[in-house]
């Protein structure tokens, strides 16, 4: 009996994240109410406060979920060799093209300001403890190169995504890795 409320529990949650998406491709999550988000799933608000307290809590428990994903591909690779970077890069991108909708709302300031701040967060945090470590003497340097860094890779993968990621998550890895590694000199 509870492997079949679990999958319950599992759908319900997966069809009020959905619901959610759709509605944000719509409009920002202030003009979002928790009846709509119910109706759009079929699902009946008492349903829904079972999980969740209201649609901005089932946003940030999103937002936290797509954050322990990444931070698993984040740290599961040694970043000593630029083949692994890439790796890294290309499974990150792979989670974004299994996701689409969901990262292409997400990454939208417009509907959910808090999601890109987040991104950045998680990944300023992984590159000050793993990336920079030794490389760079100044902190304040190294947290500005890290936005710069972090604000690049970002803006390409949106542009990436509103081109129908037009390019394999691998061809996108490379790229990103070598305007990360070489800048301009990649041009030549």
């Amino acid at each position: 009996m509870s492997g079949k409320l679990d999958r319950r529990k599992k759908y319900t949650r997966r069809v009020l994240k959905e619901s959610l998406i759709t509605l944000l491709s719509q409009k920002p999550i202030s003009n979002i109410t928790v009846k709509e988000v119910c109706e759009v799933a079929d699902i009946n608000r008492s349903t829904f406060y079972t999980h969740y307290s209201d649609h901005y809590d089932l946003l940030s428990k999103m937002e936290k979920e797509i954050t322990e994903d990444m931070n698993q591909y984040l740290y599961s690779y040694s970043y000593e060799r630029e083949e692994e970077s890439i790796q890294m890069t290309e499974k990150i991108l792979e989670y974004i093209t299994e996701n689409k909708l969901m990262f292409q709302v997400l990454l939208n300031k417009k509907a959910v300001p808090t999601f890109e701040k987040r991104m950045m967060d998680l990944t300023r945090g992984f590159m000050m403890t793993n990336l920079m470590d030794g490389h760079v003497v100044n902190k304040q340097e190294s947290e500005y190169l890290s936005s710069f860094v972090i604000s690049g890779a970002i803006h390409v993968i949106k542009d990436w995504i509103e081109k129908d990621m037009d390019r394999s998550p691998k061809e996108m890895a490379v790229m990103i890795n070598s305007f990360i590694n070489y800048g301009f000199s990649y041009l030549e």
